[in-house]
């Protein structure tokens, strides 16, 4: 029986990673237990967000969670019957926000995200979507001067490692963006932070030129991967078994249970986000924004504006409570007055997170030929071009471009 390499989950990162694979030489089999981009992948903010890799366990963040837990319309909800199961997560939050730590975390985020655009512009060449990704930058803005101040640390650590930004005040905001309310008395323009005109399609698009070069798809349930000699298969529900080269392992937050049958039990949490797609917004917008102290952001994508953000932790089987995303949709108006709620679709998806902030992009520490891409959290579209490149060239034996010790599975 042939070997082929098996690439689980079909998400952006899955697809992504399927298509590096087969077009440098591989046999992929891509699966998902859904069509391909049914996951957080339909449903994510459509941001290319490159200079979003501030460590998320700061002191500072953390501090504020308790306040952000007691407020029903703050950035964090945790519901109460999932505290219990979020304590070993918190406890690693906490200590990965040591200053040591911190520092690590936030190089290793830097690294990535230097080579997003490299990375991501010859990917969109390959399959014919360059048109997808926009020319415009990403704006965050602010309401006070306290707001602004309380953001010093990101724009600091910006400048620290040169990325590019540039602060704005008063007529130089509406100019870029009029919808945006005068309210607004600051912004800072991330250049280097575009979108996606339409992160669905793209997946689509990549899984299109995936089976073109040979690739296949299959719509099924990955019950388990087994190990096998000196490697891993991998098992279907009702029973179909494939004999596998290599393995990777990218099925968002459902890879919990699969590196835990495998004897690797890894931190990774979904961190529920939900979006409101306007048809008829009433508005138009050249820029997406980000407002840092309410934690949402605004984005043109899939022919509407895209209202969504913040974190709800309850676990993968709690039904969606819309009040979240209608939340969202009360503060972009307080931030686009013009902005009209008409012709709607709320969402809710899983962003697979671990309790550091970082990806792992890992070899399996257990298994020889098992591979790992997952915990992407908030950038699972940034990093999805950089991470297919770095899992492609572990795979085939090149040389990756950064540093790969701090996002390997053994960390945990």
């Amino acid at each position: 029986m042939s070997k082929t390499t098996v690439v689980v989950g079909a998400g952006i990162v899955g697809a992504a990673i399927a298509f590096e694979l087969q077009r440098r030489g591989r046999q992929v089999t891509l699966i998902d237990r859904d069509q391909p981009g049914l996951g957080a992948s339909f449903g994510n903010m459509a941001s290319i967000a490159v200079s979003e890799f501030m460590a998320v366990s700061r002191p500072a963040t953390w501090r504020k969670i308790p306040r952000w837990l007691l407020d029903p319309e703050g950035p964090v909800w945790l519901r109460p019957f999932y505290a219990p199961k979020m304590t070993s997560w918190f406890l690693r939050f906490i200590l990965a926000g040591r200053p040591s730590r911190v520092a690590a975390i936030e190089a290793a985020g830097a690294g990535l995200c230097a080579r997003v655009l490299d990375d991501l512009k010859p990917m969109l060449e390959a399959v014919g979507a360059r048109d997808m990704l926009t020319d415009e930058g990403c704006l965050a803005i602010y309401e006070t001067e306290a707001e602004f101040a309380a953001d010093r640390d990101h724009i600091a650590l910006m400048e620290n490692y040169g990325f590019a930004h540039q602060v704005l005040t008063g007529k130089a905001i509406r100019d870029l963006e009029p919808a945006l309310s005068p309210h607004i008395v600051k912004a800072v323009l991330l250049p280097a932070n575009r979108s996606i005109r339409d992160p669905y399609r793209l997946v689509l698009k990549l899984v299109e030129a995936f089976r073109q070069a040979g690739g296949v798809f299959v719509s099924g349930e990955v019950e388990r991967v087994e190990r096998h000699g000196g490697g891993a298969d991998v098992v279907l529900a009702g029973g179909t078994r494939l004999v596998t080269s290599d393995v990777v392992l990218a099925a968002g937050a459902r890879t919990r249970f699969l590196a835990a049958a495998l004897g690797e039990p890894i931190p990774l949490e979904t961190e529920r986000g939900y979006h409101t797609q306007i048809m008829a917004p009433g508005i138009s917008m050249r820029h997406s924004i980000i407002w840092p102290e309410r934690a949402f952001m605004v984005t043109p994508t899939a022919g509407g504006i895209r209202v969504g953000g913040n974190v709800e932790l309850a676990g993968l089987d709690a039904a969606p409570d819309y009040r979240r995303a209608r939340v969202l949709v009360r503060h972009a108006q307080r931030a686009l007055p013009g902005l009209k709620a008409e012709e709607t679709s709320e969402w809710m998806g899983h962003r697979p997170a671990f309790p550091d902030t970082l990806p792992i992009i890992s070899a399996s520490s257990q298994v020889p030929g098992v591979w790992y891409a997952t915990g992407h959290g908030h950038l699972g579209l940034t990093y999805s071009a950089t991470t297919a490149r770095l899992i492609a060239d572990m795979m085939t034996g090149a040389r990756p471009p950064v540093d790969m010790a701090p996002f390997s599975i053994t960390r945990f």
